[in-house]
């Protein structure tokens, strides 16, 4: 409701990457092989990765993720830190020297209601 205060706890992060046709498994190894330990690294926190099962009805191929942070602040801060990082920015201008990995990338943030046990 507009003018309440939002409940105490985590912020999580929503990404949908749109992935590139044919490309979805190297974006998963670049996931594996690179992000995660710079993640880790920098605090940001992975809650899970989702791909869409086989007899989903999307032409596209998704590669989803959750991530956890303390605030807004928290996350705004580890993602300029993950965005200037060295090693991804290596990491990605190696995997990306035939083209993007992604067509597009959603975000969107999101609090637990009070009745969360994500909370």
């Amino acid at each position: 409701m507009p003018g309440t205060t939002p409940p105490a706890g985590r912020l999580f992060e929503l990404r949908t990457y749109h992935v590139t046709p044919g490309k979805l498994e190297a974006l998963k190894a670049r996931f594996r092989d690179h992000t995660l330990g710079i993640f880790a690294r920098l605090g940001l926190e992975v809650v899970a990765f989702f791909e869409q099962a086989p007899e989903g009805d999307r032409d596209e191929e998704l590669l989803v993720y959750l991530l956890a942070f303390a605030d807004r602040a928290h996350a705004e801060r580890a993602w300029a830190a993950f965005r200037a990082d060295p090693e991804w920015i290596a990491a990605k201008t190696e995997t990306e020297r035939d083209g993007s990995l992604t067509t597009k990338v959603d975000s969107l943030y999101l609090q637990p209601t009070e009745h969360s046990p994500l909370r």
